[in-house]
């Protein structure tokens, strides 16, 4: 995958959602997920590898990112973890991706990790890289005791 990669798009119900891919499409599916403030070129080096065993491999650009848009001008414009596990989940559906398996970070392993937690029969397995991957919103400014957040930093 390089800068000059063809980018596919698909209508979800919030988004028109841009997205690389790579493979066969008989291949079993990989989505990769770029987290903030990056874009699918973080997944330039593994993309050709993986494709190259036979996977078909979809690098979406996450809302917000690169020619992905948004349907509706009423629609809310947030990260919230949430509506990044929607648009994943509506990607899978407007692809017919039943099952798949997940690789994210940041933002991308935070959408994959709901995704797989709230929906498991849809994920075929999980790679994700993050501090935060499902995070109580409304506890998240109360500290934790000083040993615990000392590890985290």
């Amino acid at each position: 995958m390089n800068n000059e990669a063809l980018i596919h798009f698909t209508q979800t119900p919030g988004l028109s959602l841009a997205y690389e891919e790579h493979g066969p499409t008989t291949g079993d599916p990989i989505l990769l997920l770029h987290g903030f403030p990056y874009s699918p070129r973080a997944y330039d080096e593994i993309a050709p590898v993986l494709a190259a065993k036979g996977y078909r491999v979809i690098v979406p650009y996450l809302r917000g990112y690169g020619p992905t848009r948004f349907n509706h001008p009423d629609t809310l414009r947030s990260g919230q973890q949430a509506a990044l596990a929607q648009d994943l989940l509506d990607l899978m559906d407007a692809l017919a991706i039943q099952q798949a398996a997940l690789c994210g970070y940041d933002w991308g392993g935070r959408a994959a990790c709901i995704v797989a937690a709230l929906w498991p029969e849809r994920v075929r397995c999980l790679v994700t890289g993050d501090g935060y991957n499902l995070q109580n919103i409304p506890l998240s400014t109360e500290p934790l005791d000083p040993e615990t957040e000392h590890r985290l930093w």
